[in-house]
This record gives structure tokens, C-alpha cells and sequence, in this order.
């Protein structure tokens, strides 16, 4: 019998420049190399900044991605791979948010569907992960319109952003300067991606690192020797460096403002890159790490007190999961029914025309109507059939599906009938 099984390296035993090198190629090539492998019936990757996983479904699925790991020189110690039942109950958790680094965050949903239609476009998808991927995805909607796990940012750069809509009302169409392009600039410029700001500038000591960072969100590299010489025309600075020492100070911010109105600071630097009497200028409104931390703690204890409602979600949706793939089983033995009465029904079809063609012509009411009546008859007579066999499956009596089996002359699914994936 083929299994879902999963490869699964994350943010739990690996930093994320391990992960990162787990695999760094193109992730359709990739698919499309594990497919070439007849001993897998299905496939899909889930690559992001936090974690590199790969679904699989083989009759020897734990071998596959052991020996993938090995190829892709995976340290085992980062690697787990997670049998059936453990692996469609990670990806239910995955999708609600449970396993992500900040609980409750919003983007890995989104990412398991971007990687999912990739998979599906280069047909390496089939029965079992579309029923699993679509059951994940469904859970992670309902836990985010049932429960407030997603609800007020956890992250300090991701508050920050908060802060600076709050303060400003809102961020579309505002100027923005990030200093700083390490993983909290980063994170503040893709938070800041989603706000329709009209121009956001990267400063960076390292002027390659703000290129690469400005690139990849259409921001602006400002050099970090010039940076002071932008300060007049944006209206919110976020900072976010690993200076040991004051990087704006009161003086050359007055100078460089310029007489300039209104600038929102925030700075979310430890230690701090904003000298604290800047706060003091007229128009300039200065926060720090400190006026952040209160509510990043506070909106954490939210989402967690949320997660305990989303694990009910997802433990009731997992038994929904196994439910629908019992009845799936009976699928094989359902369609040849279908398929042998189908038959039947075509050949007493045209009996049944020739005869009453023998007497008048026939015309195409008359054809539909025999059409209509015959298919009909099937649906049926197979009704009650189809739904005890679903049962049976669910119950897991094999021993009723195979009679029913051998009452109808049907053959029974053998390992490897129906193609890839069906004997899940």
C-alpha cells in the first residue's frame, strides 16, 4: 500500500541558513526528478524561509526520502520524516499556523498554496495529497475566521509597522526609510510590502546588502553614507542595525530635517541607534524597542491562548481527513461497478433501439428518453450499494468489500492496479 510521508527540516533543529541550504535549485526540477522515480506516486515540495519539506507517496516512502536527504547532503541530524498519520496531522498544523515560528502567522497559507499549484502543474500531484492539501487548506481558513490566532503581530519588526500605520492612520502612499538590511530590516520591509507605501528606501552599511533588499520589494538602495540627506523627504524612519553605537544623532537630524514638519522614528535597534533626545525635536516622534516589546508580549499571549481553540480545529478536521480517505478505498470497487453496469447498459441500449427501430424510425426525443430512463435505473440501483460500500470502507470492512466484490464479479484492487497513488 502507498503511504504520504514527509521530509520535514524547520525552524525546531535547524537555523535558517541550514535550512536554506538544504536545497537551493528549482523546486519544478526537483519535482520533476523525484516523479521520474517509479517508486513515487505523488509529490510536492513546501520550501520557505522556515522550513523545507517534502511530501511523498510510495509504497516505500520513508526509503525515498531518506536516500533524497542523503543526496541533497541533509544533515540527518536537522531531518524528520513523519509516517502517515503523523504527517497528514503536521501539515493540518502547518496550514493553521500551529508550526510556524511566530504562532498564528499568515503567510505560510498562502505559501502552501503557491507550492501546491506548482505541483500541480507539473502533474506530480494526484488523489491523496489533493484530499490532504485541500483538507489543510480548509482548516487553515477556519482557524483564522473561528479563532484570533492571527490577529496583532508578534514579531518586533512586524509591530513596528503596526505602530507607524497606527500613529499615521494609515501607510498607503507614505515614504519610508529602513537603515538596517540584516533579518529584522527584512522583515520590516516585507511587512512594509503589503501597506502600498508609495517608496521605500534601504539603508545598509554593506550598500550590496540594500541593493539586494530594495530590489526584491522595488525599493530604492540609498548609500549608507548618504542616508541622512533622505531623512527631509520621507515620513517614516524604522532602524533596525547592529551598530554598537548612536547612529542618528539629535544634531544631525535637526540639520538634516531641515525645518521639515512631521518624522516618525522608530527604533527597533538593540542597542539603540537613535540618540533618546531626538524625541525632544518639534515634529519628530521617536519610539523604541522598549515601547514595542509590552505589545509584541501581549498580542503572543493572545495567539497562544488561541491555539488551544485552533488544535480542536485541526484534531477534528484530521478525523474528518481519515474519514475521507476510508471511503476512498471503497473507490476502486465502486467504479468497476459502475463501469460493468455501464457496460450492460449500452448493450441492452441498442437492443432495445433495434427492436423499436424495426417497427418506426426513431427520433432523437425518443433516444433521450431511453437515455434518461436506463441511466436512471443505474444510479439507482447502485445507490444504496455505493453508500454501504463508503461505510464499509470507513468501518475498514474489508471483509464486505471484498464480498461485494466477488458477488458482482469484479476484481478486487492488487497492488499497483489504477495507476499512481490508488491504493492509498
Amino acid at each position: 500500500m502507498s503511504e504520504l510521508s514527509a521530509l520535514v527540516v524547520t525552524h525546531e533543529r535547524a537555523s535558517v541558513d541550514e535550512i536554506e541550504s538544504c536545497f537551493e535549485g528549482d523546486v519544478e526540477q526537483l519535482l520533476r526528478e523525484l516523479f521520474s522515480d517509479e517508486r513515487v506516486h505523488e509529490c510536492m515540495v513546501l520550501q520557505t524561509c522556515n522550513r523545507f519539506e517534502v511530501y511523498v507517496v510510495s509504497p516505500v516512502a520513508s526509503k525515498v526520502l531518506l536516500e533524497l536527504a542523503k543526496r541533497l547532503n541533509v544533515p540527518l541530524r536537522l531531518v524528520d520524516i513523519l509516517s502517515s498519520e503523523e504527517c497528514m496531522l503536521h501539515l493540518l498544523r502547518v496550514a493553521a499556523g500551529l508550526e510556524s515560528m511566530v504562532v498564528g502567522e499568515d503567510q505560510i497559507l498562502g505559501q502552501l498554496k503557491d507550492m501546491y499549484l506548482l505541483a500541480k502543474r507539473a502533474g506530480t500531484t494526484g488523489r491523496v495529497l489533493d484530499t490532504a492539501v485541500s483538507k489543510a487548506i480548509q482548516v487553515g481558513k477556519r482557524v483564522r475566521s473561528e479563532t484570533r490566532i492571527s490577529k496583532g503581530s508578534v514579531s518586533i519588526g512586524s509591530v513596528a509597522v503596526d505602530l507607524a500605520e497606527e500613529e499615521l492612520g494609515t501607510l498607503k502612499g507614505k515614504k519610508v526609510m529602513i537603515i538596517g538590511a540584516g533579518e529584522m530590516g527584512t522583515i520590516v520591509a516585507r511587512t512594509l510590502s503589503h501597506k502600498h507605501i508609495s517608496k521605500l528606501y534601504v539603508a545598509n552599511r554593506t550598500f550590496s546588502r540594500s541593493q539586494r533588499l530594495a530590489e526584491e520589494l522595488g525599493g530604492i538602495a540609498v548609500p549608507y553614507e548618504e542616508l541622512e540627506s533622505y531623512l527631509h523627504a520621507v515620513d517614516v524612519v524604522i532602524s533596525a542595525t547592529s551598530a554598537p553605537h548612536v547612529i542618528l544623532r539629535r544634531d544631525r537630524i535637526e540639520r538634516a530635517l531641515n525645518g521639515k514638519r512631521e518624522l516618525l522614528i522608530i527604533d527597533i535597534a538593540n542597542p539603540r541607534d537613535v540618540e533618546e533626545s531626538v524625541g525632544h525635536i518639534d515634529g519628530v516622534r521617536l519610539y523604541n524597542i522598549d515601547n514595542l516589546r509590552g505589545i509584541s508580549q501581549r498580542n503572543l499571549q493572545l495567539r497562544i491562548g488561541e491555539a488551544v481553540k485552533a488544535e480542536r480545529i485541526v484534531n477534528e478536521e484530521l478525523a474528518h481527513l481519515y474519514r475521507m480517505y476510508k471511503r476512498q478505498r471503497a473507490d476502486h470497487i465502486i467504479k468497476s461497478l459502475y463501469s460493468e453496469l455501464e457496460h450492460i447498459k449500452l448493450k441492452e441500449r441498442e437492443k432495445v433501439l433495434n427492436r423499436l427501430g424495426a417497427y418506426h424510425t426513431l427520433g432523437d426525443v425518443e433516444r433521450e428518453i431511453i437515455d434518461d430512463l436506463l441511466r436512471s435505473l443505474v444510479n439507482k440501483i447502485l445507490s444504496e450499494p455505493t453508500k454501504r460500500l463508503r461505510e464499509a470502507a470507513e468501518r475498514g470492512d474489508a471483509e464486505l468489500m471484498e464480498a461485494a466484490a466477488r458477488l458482482f464479479g469484479l476484481h478486487p484492487p492488487r497492488q499497483g492496479e489504477g495507476g499512481r497513488g490508488d491504493n492509498f
